[in-house]
Parts: structure tokens; C-alpha cells; sequence
């Protein structure tokens, strides 16, 4: 896997870049700042990239607007958000464009290596992996309540652990319940959000999705 990383923090990139390398994986790029991201990827393309939510200049969300363009430019690209910080807006706009292939996880978060290794793996391989609080916020943020009234609490939960790519067993396991449950509240789930069974590999993280991309605008 060939990775490109944009951290302003020099001991976290210096970090992220030794723990990817004893992985078995490829860094092809370790950057400071959005522009220096994009130069590279435009040289070398990387299978994902891993990029965080502020840097330089303005510390704001400088980040977020250059993973919205790579993934206009290089859609093949995967893109994982990491980070401190939640923005919503930009997130939602970065998610509601494909679901494949992105990720967003909060540093403080993440609790071993390998977790972390196994959600860039499966973002480079076209997956989803989104922290249980980036889906919380995201929803908090766009909510309407005509689309999430008829979910339960316990749906709800489970929705944010099918935005996180987790199986049915895993599901079960993270909330310590059935799988025959958790059958049912996914059921629930697609009624309520209003998707039809279909073939697509990403049903799991568009009943996430659907919601979000029909919200109304911001202001």
C-alpha cells in the first residue's frame, strides 16, 4: 500500500510514517500542508492519503478543502481524515461525494496501532471507516427529524457502527446483542431511510449517507 501523509505536527508525521513503514506499507509522501499534499499526489499517486483537518496557513479547515479537491482530481485515490477536530460541513460534503474510500477517525481515539493500520487498509481498498462520534456529530449537524424519527436509540447505535464498516458480528459484538438483532434493527434501519436491497457493497454506509446528502444547506 502506497500512502501519502499531510501533518503539520513534525513528530506525529515522523511517527505515522515509522509505524506505516514496519506495517510493510510505502510512504510516498510526508508533508506539512495541503499544497505540499497535492503537489505530491499529483507526482506519485498514492493508494490513500492520510490528511489532517488543520494546518497551515490559517489552521482552520485547509485540509478538509484539499482532500474535497484530491478526490475531485484523483477519485482513485482513498482519503482518511485524522484528526482532533470534527468539522462537520466540509466532512459531510467529503463523505455525500462517494462513499468509497474515505475515512475519518479522531486522533485521541484511536486506541492501537493496528486498529488504525486496519481502517487505512480497508479506506485504500475502497472502503469506509468513520469514528462512532464523527457519525454522532454528523447527524446532530444535518438532523431532520422527518428521516430519524422512526429510529430507535438502539438503531441508531447501530448505525453508527455500520458507517464504521463493521459486520454483522462485529456489530453484535460492539453492542452485545444478537446478530438476529442486529438483522432487525438494520432492517429497521433501511425502511425508515428508505433504501431498497440492491447489489452495491456500500448499502451499509449509504444508509448513513442518504440522510446526510438530502439535508437541507447550511444557513
Amino acid at each position: 500500500m502506497r500512502i501519502a501523509i499531510a501533518e503539520d505536527s513534525a513528530i506525529l508525521r515522523d511517527g505515522l510514517v515509522h509505524v506505516l513503514t514496519d506495517s510493510g506499507h510505502r510512504v510516498t509522501a510526508a508533508v506539512s500542508d495541503g499544497d505540499r499534499l497535492r503537489t505530491a499526489v499529483a507526482t506519485a499517486a498514492p493508494d490513500v492519503c492520510i490528511v489532517d483537518v488543520r494546518m497551515p496557513p490559517s489552521f482552520t479547515d485547509e485540509a478538509l478543502h484539499t482532500a474535497l479537491a484530491l478526490r475531485r482530481a484523483h477519485p482513485e485515490v482513498g482519503a482518511l481524515i485524522f484528526s482532533q477536530h470534527i468539522e462537520t460541513r466540509y466532512a459531510t460534503e467529503l463523505l455525500a461525494g462517494s462513499p468509497r474510500g474515505v475515512g475519518y477517525l479522531l486522533k485521541d481515539r484511536v486506541a492501537e496501532v493496528r486498529e488504525f493500520v486496519e481502517a487505512l487498509e480497508r479506506v485504500a481498498a475502497g472502503g469506509t471507516a468513520l469514528d462512532p462520534e464523527v457519525v454522532a456529530q454528523l447527524l446532530r449537524a444535518g438532523r431532520r427529524t422527518d428521516r430519524l424519527a422512526a429510529l430507535t436509540p438502539r438503531e441508531t447505535e447501530v448505525l453508527g457502527a455500520m458507517a464504521q464498516g463493521l459486520s454483522n458480528a462485529g456489530i453484535a459484538a460492539a453492542l452485545v446483542i444478537t446478530e438476529r438483532a442486529v438483522e432487525k434493527h438494520i432492517a429497521g434501519i433501511l425502511t425508515a431511510l428508505d433504501l431498497p436491497r440492491t447489489a452495491t457493497g456500500n448499502r451499509r454506509v449509504l444508509a448513513v449517507l442518504r440522510y446526510l446528502q438530502d439535508r437541507p444547506g447550511p444557513g
